[in-house]
């Protein structure tokens, strides 16, 4: 069982930057690949960005391409989600994941086995 806690959103305006941070509970944190989604209102939960294991692979969608850079911290299980250059079509509640697959990192959150309660990141124009 893994706990994930977010923390890190806010309002900020366009153009802004934010670091949401996800901590897990549990000795096991380093055996997941982890995610970050997010949902807006009305749409769909969609990927934004998931990492490795040991941290040495990496995957964005396209939208938020060199804007937001994830990386984790295997010693304090946390893993953190850097944006910057935010945009008002950036505003939604974000979610980190737990994914205890093996193989790839994966971008359909089907497959993610644990989840967070999201943070609220808000840009404004």
């Amino acid at each position: 069982q893994v706990q994930l806690v977010e923390s890190g959103g806010g309002l900020v305006q366009a153009g802004g930057s934010l670091r949401l941070s996800c901590a897990a509970s549990g000795r096991t944190f380093s055996m997941y690949a982890m995610g970050w989604f997010r949902q807006a209102p009305g749409k769909e939960r969609e990927f934004v960005s998931a990492i490795s294991r040991s941290g040495s692979s990496t995957n964005y969608a396209d939208s938020v391409k060199g804007r937001f850079t994830i990386s984790r911290d295997n010693a304090k299980n946390t893993v953190y989600l850097q944006m910057n250059s935010l945009k008002p079509e950036d505003t939604a509640v974000y979610y980190c994941a737990a994914d205890g697959r093996v193989g790839k990192i994966f971008r359909d959150l089907y497959g993610y086995d644990y989840w967070g309660q999201g943070t609220q990141v808000t840009v404004s124009s």
